[in-house]
């Protein structure tokens, strides 16, 4: 019996997010394996992946802030806003005069906060049921509406002059839902001169780290996070009697006369006397109502 859990992969470059799970399903030997956050086929870094039943704990995992290492070519528009995409225009040479490192600061600077972005056109969002780049790739004009998202820190870490372009390695911190194609192209644009994405590395979900993930050739045997562990690194952590996890797991509420949940957040992650996640609860006025209930054996 395959034993539930979370796994932290870093997902090279040139394999889709889906291309990952099916490696996961041979190399876990079940069907059951879904991940937190896709990753471009072009972009390398933490997948994190849930297998058996801990994939009920993605949903509270895809929500959270990410880090991003990026490299972000000015002087160049493509049609996917990244490496792979039709180039479209390129910067002329006069156009050069306005980029100053001044320039590059103010336009980073408007980029960062709480900031309204129209995603990429080849975008996983789905438009009427399809995906983006489906439509893009049908030959469709995809014109996405944009969304808030909140970019709390975008730090040049270097910058090379070659070819003609401006090369920056770019740190990104940011809210789930935010592009870092869609942060290239709207810095070129603000320069006059057009840009987009050459490379894009993840190296954080939340809690979890790349440096904790493994190799695709490294999945057989690899260990993986329980899910009372995975959950209480995004959660805040209600330890339950015995009896408090029976009644939970058969849907009946608990009274919180005590205030155990005062304070904490609206999702709080239950764990039975064997250390095992019981589910997701949540506050009801006085009671506390399970919100997700890890199928039961499940350790």
């Amino acid at each position: 019996m395959v034993s539930p859990g979370i796994l932290l992969v870093d997902k090279p470059a040139g394999m889709t997010s889906h291309d990952v799970v099916a490696r996961t399903r041979r190399a876990f030997g079940t069907r059951k394996v879904g991940h937190a956050g896709t990753l471009d086929p072009m972009a390398t870094g933490l997948l994190v992946i849930g297998i058996e039943g801990a994939t009920r704990l993605l949903t509270y995992i895809v929500g959270a802030d990410k880090t991003y290492e990026a490299t972000i070519r000015l002087g160049q528009t493509t049609g996917t806003d990244d490496a792979e995409g039709e180039i479209l225009a390129t910067a002329e040479p006069e156009a050069w005069s306005a980029v100053t490192d001044a320039a590059v600061e103010d336009g980073i600077l408007a980029l960062t906060g709480e900031i309204s972005q129209v995603p990429s056109s080849v975008s996983a969002i789905k438009v009427d049921g399809r995906r983006a780049y489906d439509r893009v790739r049908a030959g469709e004009e995809v014109v996405l509406a944009a969304r808030d998202v909140v970019v709390s820190r975008f730090e040049v870490a270097a910058r090379r002059q070659r070819d003609g372009f401006l090369d920056l390695d770019v740190i990104v911190e940011c809210s789930s839902g935010t592009y870092i194609r869609s942060l290239a192209r709207d810095l070129g644009a603000s320069l006059g001169v057009g840009g987009h994405l050459t490379a894009l590395r993840r190296t954080r979900v939340g809690p979890f780290e790349v440096s904790d993930a493994v190799g695709l050739d490294a999945l057989e045997g690899a260990r993986t996070l329980t899910p009372a562990a995975a959950a209480g690194r995004i959660l805040p952590v209600l330890d339950v009697s015995a009896e408090e996890a029976r009644d939970l797991r058969h849907g009946k509420r608990l009274l919180d006369q005590a205030g155990r949940l005062d304070g904490a957040g609206a999702n709080t992650a239950a764990v039975d006397p064997d250390g095992v996640l019981v589910g997701i609860v949540e506050k009801r006025g006085a009671d506390l109502k399970s919100a997700m209930n890890m199928p039961e054996g499940d350790r």
